[in-house]
């Protein structure tokens, strides 16, 4: 994706961003997120039969649009613009596009359009009690009976893990690591919400007793797990630059209208600089989470140097950019009651989940061989 969107992609994000803001507003995820709630089943049925949305990346032999990753970036932009309360990210950014790069056919004609039509929410397990994204570290066993594979061990941090009806389970097997596809009543499973900074993110522990599981793709998925990584940073990277600007746009709304000593706040110096830099950060996010988006549709060193920049550089903005908008509201920024204060825990969570920055940096080194 280039840094200006062709026609039809700004067709999208204008079209993704009319729907969110008149079904599912910033005041709507503080209502869901207060329930306890994964999402607004009604906006979930609109998204997909009305936007398509769930449908966007699927490909179209699967019931899907053929869309790439540029397109959902944009979709998942205006979502985090929002704190969209949804299952959207696990099941389409995640658990979508793992089916699709295991290049299993017989898995992706049988979840693949329940995906695309919203029938079905599934997500990715493969963090543990580290929560490090790395496919390396994976201890959890999986060993084969018969025709089928049993899996036996613990997963954390797994995005919507507690309600998907589909998890996808990264598994250790006898000739390297492996993907597993666990229903949701499946035998053994068991599954609990975590306590979460976030509340607009649920996030679940998932417990694994000999639970029977199918298995996605063939032989070690090592090599094609590094793409879904890269994907799913790259999609976190964009949702990211859509709460950022959000914050921004917050943050000069209200140093236009609050006066101290007769003017403006917005006068100041001091806040124009914040404000400045405010931009600055989400400009040059936005840039490189398109970047990274155009990227990793082809998988490779080039992708996985774009993904690893994007996360880092991105996270470190929406939360360098949620703190300064809860600076320059003052006291009222941060209490419970605003939604300054629900942006900056999105912030945070984001900041860490997939990796944290330093992590990112870290990988970025080895791979341009510093």
């Amino acid at each position: 994706m280039s840094a200006s969107p062709s026609e039809e992609q700004e067709q999208l994000r204008r079209l993704v961003h009319d729907f969110l803001q008149d079904r599912s507003p910033v005041a709507d995820a503080r209502r869901l997120a207060e329930s306890g709630a994964d999402g607004d089943r009604a906006v979930w049925t609109q998204m997909a039969e009305q936007l398509r949305l769930q449908a966007l990346v699927v490909p179209e032999e699967h019931g899907g649009d053929g869309y790439g990753p540029a397109e959902l970036g944009i979709v998942l932009e205006q979502m985090g613009g929002v704190l969209l309360v949804s299952p959207y990210f696990a099941t389409v950014a995640m658990a979508a596009q793992t089916l699709i790069a295991s290049g299993d056919e017989t898995a992706m004609r049988r979840w693949l359009p329940g995906i695309a039509d919203g029938a079905t929410t599934a997500t990715l397990a493969l963090a543990e009690d580290s929560g490090a994204w790395d496919a390396g570290l994976v201890r959890t066993q999986a060993r084969s009976s018969g025709d089928a594979w049993l899996l036996t061990g613990s997963k954390s941090f797994v995005v919507h893990g507690h309600t998907a009806d589909l998890v996808l389970v990264v598994a250790r097997t006898p000739d390297g690591v492996g993907v597993f596809a666990v229903e949701a009543d499946a035998p053994g499973l068991t599954r609990a919400p975590m306590d979460v900074l976030d509340p607009t993110r649920p996030l679940a522990t998932v417990q694994l007793d000999e639970t029977p599981a199918t298995r996605v793709g063939t032989g070690d998925a090592s090599g094609w797990l590094a793409s879904v990584t890269d994907l799913v940073l790259a999609a976190s990277a964009a949702e990211q630059v859509g709460g950022a600007a959000a914050c921004l746009a917050m943050a000069v709304d209200y140093a236009k209208v609050r006066e101290q000593f007769g003017r403006p706040i917005g006068s100041f110096q001091a806040i124009k600089h914040k404000c400045s830099t405010m931009l600055l950060q989400v400009e040059c996010g936005r840039s490189a989470a398109y970047a990274a988006g155009a990227a990793v549709a082809t998988p490779g060193p080039e992708a996985s140097t774009a993904a690893a920049v994007a996360k880092a550089y991105c996270s470190q903005a929406f939360t360098h950019v949620a703190k300064e908008c809860l600076q320059i509201h003052g006291g009222v920024g941060f209490t419970w009651e605003h939604d300054a204060h629900l942006y900056l825990r999105r912030a945070k969570s984001s900041e860490l989940l997939f990796g944290s920055p330093a992590s990112h940096r870290a990988r970025l080194a080895e791979l341009v061989g510093i």
